[in-house]
C-alpha cells in the first residue's frame, strides 16, 4: 500500500537539503548521480488561466540548462511533446508529452508513442468536445497527440459542471474506448489505455539504463503526477510543488518532500546543481 500524506504536512525539502538533519535529502542522495523528471505547469512555470502565456523564466531555463549538462533531465508534462520543446528552447532534455503518451530524445534514440491507433477515435472526440464547448462560456478545448482537453478555469463557477457533464458524456458515448483524467481545471479525454505520467518514468528509467546508483527525483504538482511518485516509492524521490496557484496543501500526496511554489523549485535546482 502506498504511503499518503497531506501535502502541507511534508518535510520542506529546500530544509533539509540546506541542513545538516541525520535524515535530510542530501542523506537521501548520498553523494549518489540524480536523474530529474520535472513537469512544466506550475513547477518550471507559474499556473496561469490560459495555457498559452504559461512561460519559463530565463532564470529557470538557466539553471535547468545547466542540470542537464551534469545529470539526466526529462521533462514530463501534460502538453503536447512539441510545444513543450518549444516552451523549453533547450536541445538536451528528454521530454515526456501528452502525459508520457509521446516521449523523445534529442538523439532520437529514445522515440515513442504509446497512444498509436486511436487517431480515428481522437478525431471523434475532437469533434464532440469542441461542439459541445462552444455551449460553455469560457471553455476552451486544446486537441493533443494524445488526448483532447478540456479547459475550464476561465469558465465562471457555477457553470463548470457543465464540463464535468460534456466530459462524461463524450466518455460514455465511447464506453471502454476511453478514460477522463481531471487535473488542475482541466479534463483529459484520453484512450482507456493503461499508461501514465508513473509508467512513463518506469520506461524511462529502464531504457536509460539507470542502475540503483541514479537516485530518480520527480517534481510534480498536479494529480496526474501522484502516479509517478507512486511509482518512485522505494526507489527514488517524490516532490509536490505546493502553493496558491499549485497544489493545495491540504491535498493528499504520495510525494515524501514539498516545494513551496515555483520560486522554491529554482532554489531547489540551483542548490542540486552545485
Amino acid at each position: 500500500m502506498t504511503m499518503t500524506t497531506v501535502a502541507g504536512e511534508l518535510p520542506d525539502a529546500l530544509g533539509h537539503l540546506q541542513g545538516g538533519i541525520a535524515d535530510s535529502l542530501r542523506t537521501r542522495i548520498g553523494g549518489r548521480p540524480v536523474a530529474l523528471f520535472l513537469d512544466y505547469d506550475g513547477v518550471l512555470a507559474e499556473i496561469v488561466d490560459r495555457p498559452e502565456d504559461a512561460t519559463i523564466s530565463d532564470g529557470m531555463r538557466d539553471v535547468v540548462a545547466d542540470l542537464a549538462q551534469r545529470c539526466q533531465v526529462c521533462v514530463v508534462s501534460g502538453r503536447d511533446r512539441p510545444v513543450v520543446q518549444e516552451l523549453m528552447r533547450l536541445d538536451s532534455l528528454i521530454v515526456a508529452g501528452s502525459h508520457g503518451f509521446d516521449i523523445a530524445s534529442p538523439d532520437g534514440e529514445i522515440s515513442a508513442q504509446f497512444a498509436g491507433g486511436h487517431e480515428n477515435l481522437l478525431e471523434s472526440v475532437r469533434h464532440q468536445v469542441e461542439a459541445g464547448a462552444r455551449e460553455i462560456p469560457g471553455a476552451t478545448v486544446e486537441v493533443k497527440a494524445a488526448s483532447v482537453a478540456l479547459h475550464y478555469r476561465l469558465v465562471d463557477e457555477i457553470d463548470r459542471w457543465r464540463a464535468t457533464a460534456l466530459v462524461e458524456e463524450v466518455r460514455t458515448a465511447h464506453l471502454d474506448e476511453l478514460k477522463v483524467t481531471p487535473g488542475k481545471m482541466v479534463y483529459e479525454v484520453q484512450p482507456a489505455i493503461d499508461w501514465d505520467k508513473g509508467k512513463a518514468v518506469d520506461y524511462l528509467i529502464r531504457v536509460l539504463e539507470m542502475g540503483p546508483d541514479v537516485v530518480p527525483i520527480y517534481l510534480g504538482d498536479d494529480f496526474t503526477d501522484e502516479h509517478a511518485f507512486t511509482a518512485l516509492r522505494g526507489r527514488g524521490i517524490g516532490l509536490i510543488v505546493v502553493g496558491a496557484a499549485t497544489a493545495d496543501a491540504d491535498r493528499v500526496s504520495a510525494a515524501e518532500y514539498r516545494l513551496d511554489g515555483v520560486a522554491a523549485v529554482q532554489r531547489f535546482l540551483d542548490l542540486i546543481a552545485r
